[in-house]
């Protein structure tokens, strides 16, 4: 009962945002203001309020770091395979992307807080900012070499360096290594709240309040950026998309982090992260490099339907 509690949970907030940004409460600025929120202050958040505190060794073991690169690269030689029978490049290329390039920020992490604890959220941080410096590059070369398209992967890499997502990994895994604590910030607070008479809140209480934004506020911009052109649709396209995003990439991921004995808690957060849908970041990228867009918008809509069903097993079998 509470898996299916879960999937309701997030299926709602998915429709929630589906059905007012085509009724109107979610304009597109208003969808962008939604977006900003998650992506700058919530995620953020969650992800520096996670690893801060947690022992530098524990969180970048070499089989966290190693198996990141080796689910993502072995989806997609697969990938690579499996496309091979389409036609267009323009359409194979968007097949190939969006089989291995998940929706690891907006969903993956808030996702794991929700179900899996503090633990497996501090190690979906690390995979989120591992898989960053893995997925942008290889979408981009991926889509270039294909399409023949113009695009500079420097430029692409240069501009992780203002990702806030990333920004508040380092600032966490710096704290970490230094041994730091956040009593400055404690002390602050406390001082705040007995001017103001009110309850002294710790710098924790502000992160966690913060963090928990973060889930509810992705899927109500995830599903405000769906679309869904049935036109576009093509049901062997598409199936092999959503047969290795949702299926083939988490069982690899299962596969590689128990032979490279990790955890408990990384193999199910690892699952758990790469049976997230293709990201929607991925339409973008064939928009810009000579990708099916229509193709690939087809195929965030069905995978991120798809990976609830993946994310209602993993729960139960892992948690």
């Amino acid at each position: 009962m509470e898996v299916l509690r879960r999937l309701g949970f997030l299926l709602v907030l998915l429709a929630a945002g589906f059905l007012a940004r085509r009724t109107g409460p979610l304009t597109e600025r208003r969808t962008e203001w939604v977006t900003a929120v998650a992506f700058y202050v919530a995620l953020p958040a969650l992800v520096f309020g996670a690893t801060y505190d947690r022992a530098l060794g524990a969180l970048l073991s070499p089989a966290l770091v190693a198996g990141v690169p080796v689910v993502i690269l072995g989806t997609a030689a697969i990938a690579w395979l499996v496309a091979r029978r389409e036609r267009s490049h323009s359409r194979r290329s968007v097949a190939i992307v969006q089989s291995y390039h998940a929706n690891l920020g907006f969903l993956g992490v808030p996702l794991v807080a929700l179900t899996l604890g503090d633990e497996a959220t501090a190690v979906a941080s690390v995979v989120l900012g591992v898989s960053l410096f893995v997925h942008v590059p290889l979408t981009v070369l991926t889509l270039v070499a294909i399409n023949d398209a113009d695009a500079s992967v420097r430029d692409e890499l240069a501009e992780l360096a203002t990702n806030p997502v990333l920004v508040a990994l380092a600032l966490g895994l710096g704290v970490s290594a230094a041994g730091l604590s956040l009593s400055v910030v404690d002390a602050t607070l406390a001082a705040v709240a007995s001017a103001l008479g009110a309850p002294s809140p710790t710098a924790d209480d502000v992160l966690g309040l913060v963090g928990e934004f973060a889930l509810p506020l992705a899927l109500l911009g995830v599903g405000a950026s769906l679309e869904v052109d049935t036109d576009a649709l093509d049901p062997r396209g598409t199936g092999s998309v959503v047969a290795l995003k949702v299926a083939v990439m988490p069982l690899l991921a299962f596969g590689v982090f128990t032979l490279l004995a990790a955890s408990q808690a990384a193999v199910a957060t690892a699952v758990l992260m790469f049976g997230m849908p293709s990201a929607v970041s991925t339409y973008v990228y064939a928009s810009e490099l000579g990708g099916d867009a229509r193709f690939a918008s087809v195929n965030v809509f069905v995978t991120t339907v798809a990976s609830l069903l993946v994310v209602a097993v993993a729960i139960q079998v892992l948690a």
